[in-house]
């Protein structure tokens, strides 16, 4: 196990009914608030309204920033902190799922900083201070109502990109798994897929001797493969809803991180497909995380093994440990066929024509993957493998 400091203050308000208490939250940081949302589901189902009821009860002032889309876009944000600026925003409010989120945390990041915020996400500066934000969250999938991360598209060449900063943590999130009741089948599948995908990350490490943190990413694996069918047939299955927002937070809030070396070459590489192509996130790391296996998993056989038989109850084949590890691949891609989502470039209507493009855009980066350092030749490979 390796040496790590890990701090997580983001206030976690879990339970029923808790988007009550915004404007209680709300107002220890200020009296004026930006509430940054997405295109109108919030409104329709009624949350809206118990949130503005809760802010104005605590005597806030509101500025309402909408309109934010799937994989979050450059020019709202731009927008947001010009706003932001000009009301002289108090406290960000984000009522959403992980794009809102992360586009109120660029926001954030934003309104201090004198230079472009894109120069945060191509790794020019960190920032030092930001704008104090706090969270409703509607979504479970991208973890990012307690993580230290965010993740922005810009418009001009399709670049999806992220940061990450101890400061982007949320003040305080609000998770209510009853405002999950209503998300389509799809959408709840692509979470699960999120989740996981956070989980696999971190699982996938070549640090030795992480026993507690292996057991715990297990555990989180298996409660959402256990609770996503629960929900897909019994839509307000409260207590399946409330495993899963909670694996949410768990997935990505660092601590089944802690003293091992996460991966994140999947992320990388789906993040090319999202940002040209505009697919759900979860949706392209169902295509890619199982391509990505395949590529890698002979650098460490016993790992695979391991994920095949304590996240999918295989029994092991202790005269193949390959057959084992392999069992354990097909699983996981059968699991997400099974919940609706695609597995291939194909099946999610991706075109193989910016396959070259998607692999020297991800090679940029300065590390592409750390359980196997991936180059443009490897993403170019695994991009070839998920069709």
């Amino acid at each position: 196990m390796n040496n790590f400091t890990f701090r997580m203050p983001t206030k976690i308000i879990f339970g029923k009914d808790t988007e009550s208490q915004v404007g209680t939250e709300a107002a220890r940081y200020g009296n004026k608030v930006l509430l940054h949302y997405g295109t109108g589901s919030i409104k329709k189902y009624g949350l809206y309204d118990r949130v503005l009821e809760s802010l104005k009860d605590a005597g806030l002032e509101i500025i309402e920033l909408g309109g934010v889309q799937p994989n979050p876009r450059l020019n709202l944000v731009r927008k947001g902190i010009d706003l932001c600026r000009k009301e002289k925003i108090d406290f960000i409010l984000a009522v959403g799922g992980g794009s809102v989120i992360d586009s109120a945390k660029a926001i954030a990041a934003g309104v201090p900083y004198t230079g472009d915020v894109w120069d945060f996400f191509a790794g020019k500066t960190v920032p030092e201070k930001m704008v104090p934000l706090g969270v409703i969250l509607t979504i479970p999938a991208s973890g990012s109502e307690s993580s230290g991360s965010a993740v922005i598209t810009r418009e001009e060449g399709l670049y999806k990109r992220g940061f990450v900063s101890e400061l982007l943590r949320p003040e305080f999130a609000i998770l209510n798994p009853e405002i999950t009741y209503t998300l389509p089948p799809y959408q709840t599948a692509c979470g699960a897929a999120d989740i996981m995908a956070h989980v696999m990350e971190r699982y996938f490490t070549t640090v030795k001797d992480v026993e507690l943190t292996d057991r715990l990413c297990e555990a989180t694996l298996k409660t959402v493969i256990d609770n996503v069918p629960a929900v897909l047939k019994e839509p307000e299955n409260y207590s399946a809803r409330a495993e899963i927002m909670w694996a949410g937070a768990i997935a990505h809030n660092d601590i089944l991180g802690t003293g091992r070396i996460g991966d994140w070459g999947s992320h990388a590489v789906e993040m090319e497909i999202s940002g040209i192509y505009d697919l759900a996130h979860g949706a392209g790391l169902a295509i890619i995380f199982p391509a990505w296996m395949k590529y890698v998993y002979k650098k460490d056989l016993k790992r695979f093994a391991r994920f095949a038989v304590q996240v999918w109850n295989e029994e092991p084949d202790f005269n193949d440990i390959e057959k084992t590890a392999l069992a354990g691949i097909k699983r996981l891609k059968d699991f997400f066929k099974e919940i609706g989502l695609p597995t291939t470039l194909k099946e999610a209507d991706i075109p193989y024509d910016r396959l070259e493009e998607m692999a020297g855009k991800c090679a940029e980066r300065k590390i592409v993957g750390n359980f196997v350092e991936l180059n443009e030749a490897d993403i170019l490979a695994i991009l070839m493998l998920a069709r």
